[in-house]
């Protein structure tokens, strides 16, 4: 009925530290990508822009992404016993699923709205209109639910009945299936394909398409290629931030490896909070964006 998590250490000095860390770390994934959101939202040249409105909707699966394993993180440092239901247990591997799925779709969304910015630049603004946005945005969250329900709907359906403990900071499909009591073999199988191999698949393409931009912008003008650079340079970032983790925990997801926790602590907690910073800090347009959001609220 229950599951026992194990966290990131059991010594009460080291939770307390951590606890600091991570609820501090929460607050400001929740504060810098609701602050991008409400950029997007509310400024009219980054709301009629494809990348801004694709980068307000990478926000908003990051803090949701967050939210479903931080908090808990933070109150399971204050317990002596971390436990979750069956249920909660399942719940918080489908919405990983889900939401992790959807981020995967829109980065490469994003690839693609960079490709046809830089290389297709006289049909930008047709081919990347309003429609096509939403479209996309859409695909993503579908392309998520499919990814989640192809491996949860069979999740729900096997018997827990031995060892309930997980060596995690949060449930995750690898972990949780070999604590059930039946033969699991085609379901792991299934994993690896659905989530690591595919994974590992999206990754390699998107830094194909990069190095495709790159090599054509640098064929038809030496000087487009540092500014080129500059505007792939926070892609390659987030992206080898964001599938870097998810290739090594689910490629070898049935093997015991100790960094794999660490590994989900930077895929949940550290990726969501380095993405607004990387994207504002080093984004003219975004800085400019809210200096102009600031200037008309001191004003009003």
């Amino acid at each position: 009925s229950e599951f026992i998590l194990l966290g990131l250490t059991s010594s009460w000095p080291l939770s307390v530290c951590f606890l600091i860390v991570f609820l501090l770390a929460y607050v400001a994934i929740i504060g810098g990508n609701l602050l991008i959101v409400f950029t997007v939202t509310f400024d009219s040249y980054l709301q009629s822009t494809p990348m801004y409105f694709l980068l307000g909707n990478l926000s908003f699966l990051d803090m949701c992404i967050s939210t479903i394993t931080t908090p808990q993180m933070v109150i399971d440092f204050l317990r002596e016993k971390k436990t979750v239901s069956l249920w909660g247990c399942m719940a918080q591997m489908f919405f990983l699923h889900f939401l992790g799925g959807s981020e995967m779709t829109l980065l490469i969304v994003m690839a693609v709205d960079r490709y046809i910015a830089i290389c297709r630049p006289l049909r930008y603004s047709i081919i990347m209109n309003r429609r096509v946005l939403l479209g996309s945005v859409l695909l993503s969250w579908a392309v998520g639910f499919v990814h989640t329900m192809s491996q949860m709907v069979f999740m729900v359906a096997l018997p827990f009945c031995g060892p309930n403990v997980v060596d995690n900071i949060f449930c995750d499909l690898p972990l949780v299936l070999k604590l059930a009591c039946s033969e699991t073999y085609v379901l792991e199988l299934l994993v690896i394909a659905d989530s690591g191999f595919l994974s590992f698949l999206c990754f390699v393409l998107l830094l194909i398409s990069y190095t495709v931009i790159l090599v054509t912008v640098r064929r038809q003008s030496a000087g487009g290629l540092s500014k080129a650079l500059s505007t792939l340079s926070a892609h390659i970032t987030v992206v080898t931030l964001f599938f870097g983790p998810c290739i090594f925990i689910y490629a070898w997801p049935f093997n015991n490896f100790s960094v794999d926790k660490f590994l989900s602590v930077f895929y949940s907690v550290i990726t969501p909070l380095l993405n607004p910073i990387i994207y504002t800090l080093r984004n003219r347009e975004m800085k400019s964006a809210m200096s102009r959001l600031r200037a008309q609220h001191i004003r009003k």
